[in-house]
């Protein structure tokens, strides 16, 4: 998907016409739909899968990131508290809830999400996306 969630996204969309409730084809194609910007599409393959498997934390980071991206920003957070409870070590999940705690401006919760992503996982996206709010946040508003 990397190189083209284009193509990425045509081929969720055959497979999902074979298979319309597998929950790995519904998360992929939530996957290349936000790649593409379609985040209300993205919540709802997100939706059908979870209504299939509710305990998949990956899946609920993603849909919390596409509520998020939507403003739906109290339907984002509840998804979030259940993926920490879910899995408490989830950087993917960290992450995302740092955002929102930024967005709330609960500044030292957010900072205390990323330092923790970065333990969790070092030398991964996740963790260069955790550094990059870090640096931001130290480096505080824009003036």
């Amino acid at each position: 998907m990397a190189g083209s969630p284009a193509r990425a996204f045509e081929a969720a969309t055959r497979g999902l016409a074979l298979s319309p409730d597998d929950p790995d084809l519904l998360v992929g194609h939530a996957r290349a739909a936000s790649a593409l910007e379609r985040f209300d599409l993205a919540a709802g393959d997100l939706t059908r899968a979870l209504a299939t498997d509710p305990r998949r934390p990956e899946a609920l980071v993603l849909r919390a990131a596409a509520l998020r991206q939507l403003g739906r920003l109290e339907e984002a957070e509840a998804d979030i508290r259940q993926a920490v409870a879910l899995d408490p070590d989830s950087a993917e999940a960290l992450l995302e809830r740092g955002i929102l705690r930024q967005l709330h401006a609960d500044l030292a919760g957010a900072q205390a999400d990323w330092e923790h992503v970065i333990e969790l996982a070092p030398d991964t996206t996740t963790a260069d996306l955790a550094e990059q709010n870090l640096a931001l946040l130290a480096a505080g508003p824009a003036r």
